[in-house]
């Protein structure tokens, strides 16, 4: 019996402040967004990507609210699998669905880690094999594996501390590099070279990404102290506090760089952009807080993943494997995460890392508010237009950016059709297996006998 209660998760209600959950949605909004994205952005869409940004903002704003709507009702620390399983039951696009969500956050987390060991690689002159830039990357994953062992109090204790600094430190940075500016004017004219609109709405998908750490707020769920008012207040003041950010940065970056330069330091954009307006003060100061931002995001995204993963195996929606380690499930889903994320970190740069992301996050995204529109709208009082519209805000998004990337890359587009088969191929596989079958009859037993 005792091994059979060290085998199941462990959440602590009620163990996350308002605060604290704030921080853990901004530390994986913040840390990818404005670090790595700008440049990628840039290259994109040219001049116009402090509006792409702005673009941006308004799909995850139509899009929050079928988050916001469902958290209200059914605060889960299990987050986007159960607000899936709502929705879809006990089926096959429950599991792929959420299985696509989970890859997007690993991918999100290996985004951080490869953008630290960039930032950092800085301070001595680059890495132009990228060979330093993946051992920072990877270490700083360990490193935030070891914190999320210790606990939520541990997470929520750096992630705040953290929060605090990057955040300040990045308004800081925006503020002083538009008054240093010698202009603010922006040359629109300016756009990629694929087409204005196919770039733009290609750029638009990037930003996404950069806010769609809000939902480590969802998956925070029923850990959050008032959950029913909390995750939903959280997700909103994470949202506005990232767009003013992110704005003010843009502008600050477009200010102090040529498009030409923002395209070429895109890895450590803001960086580059510190140098013209403060010398190499400005660098250090950047590179800092590019380093906390970062390290901040990937322990609040480890933090979130693993658990979303450990509900899914609880909901025999996922095969799992103890591989003979201790603990409960939530700590061997912990150490599947950082492994998965510590192989992305190590062989995928940060373009097609990003392009994986938003392809399942976007797909993913689609799917929620489908299930709000189509199943749950009585339940959680929706309002069924708004989820309308974010359908199709996402599907002009992801066209748009599938479209620019089968003219630039159409291997990673290939990579993300074939992942995503194959989730969708072992997920049916799994879900009629006999294994499971026996599972959820020894679940149901167990039930019984209590």
């Amino acid at each position: 019996m005792s091994n059979e209660q060290d085998r199941t998760s462990r959440y602590k209600e009620g163990s996350l402040t308002l605060s604290g959950t704030v921080m853990l949605g901004t530390g994986v909004m913040i840390g990818a967004g404005i670090f790595a994205l700008t440049g990628q952005m840039a290259q994109m869409a040219g001049a116009l990507f402090p509006l792409a940004f702005l673009a941006a903002a308004i799909v995850i704003s139509f899009s929050a609210y079928s988050y916001i709507k469902i958290s209200n009702a059914y605060p889960s620390a299990g987050g986007i699998g159960m607000y899936l399983h709502k929705a879809y039951g006990d089926r096959l696009p429950t599991a792929f669905n959420a299985m696509l969500m989970y890859f997007s956050m690993v991918i999100a987390q290996s985004f951080l880690a490869r953008t630290f060991g960039s930032y950092t690689m800085q301070l001595f002159g680059g890495d132009e094999g990228g060979q330093i830039v993946s051992i920072l990357g990877v270490s700083l994953i360990l490193v935030a594996f070891v914190i999320n062992l210790l606990g939520n109090r541990w997470v929520q204790g750096v992630a705040s501390f953290v929060g605090i600094l990057k955040i300040g430190g990045i308004l800081a940075f925006g503020l002083v590099g538009v008054w240093l500016a010698d202009s603010l004017a922006v040359d629109f004219s300016r756009s990629g070279e694929t087409g204005v609109v196919g770039n733009f709405l290609g750029a638009t998908a990037l930003g996404i990404l950069a806010f769609k750490g809000f939902t480590t707020i969802a998956n925070s769920g029923a850990e959050v102290k008032d959950p029913h008012r909390n995750v939903g207040r959280a997700i909103v003041i994470s949202i506005a506090a990232c767009v003013v950010i992110y704005t003010l940065v843009g502008f600050a970056v477009a200010s102090n760089l040529s498009l030409a330069e923002i395209i070429e330091t895109r890895d450590y954009s803001l960086a580059a952009a510190a140098r013209p307006a403060l010398g190499d003060y400005g660098l250090w100061f950047t590179v800092a807080i590019a380093m906390m931002a970062t390290a901040g995001g990937i322990l609040a995204s480890i933090f979130a993943v693993s658990r979303m993963l450990a509900m899914l195996t609880e909901m025999k929606l996922v095969p799992h494997k103890h591989f003979r380690m201790p603990g409960s499930i939530q700590k061997h889903t912990l150490v599947y995460t950082v492994v998965l994320g510590v192989v992305l970190t190590a062989f995928f740069d940060l373009s097609r890392i990003a392009a994986l992301g938003i392809v399942f996050y976007l797909i993913m995204d689609i799917s929620i508010h489908w299930g709000v529109l189509r199943y749950l709208y009585q339940d959680v009082k929706a309002t069924r237009w708004i989820p309308a519209v974010a359908i199709v805000l996402d599907l002009i998004v992801l066209g748009g950016f599938v479209w620019v990337k089968m003219n630039s890359d159409p291997f990673v587009i290939g990579v993300a059709v074939a992942t995503m088969i194959v989730i969708a191929v072992g997920e049916q596989l799994f879900l009629k297996s006999s294994a499971r079958n026996k599972a959820m009859k020894s679940d149901e037993s167990n039930a019984h006998s209590h």
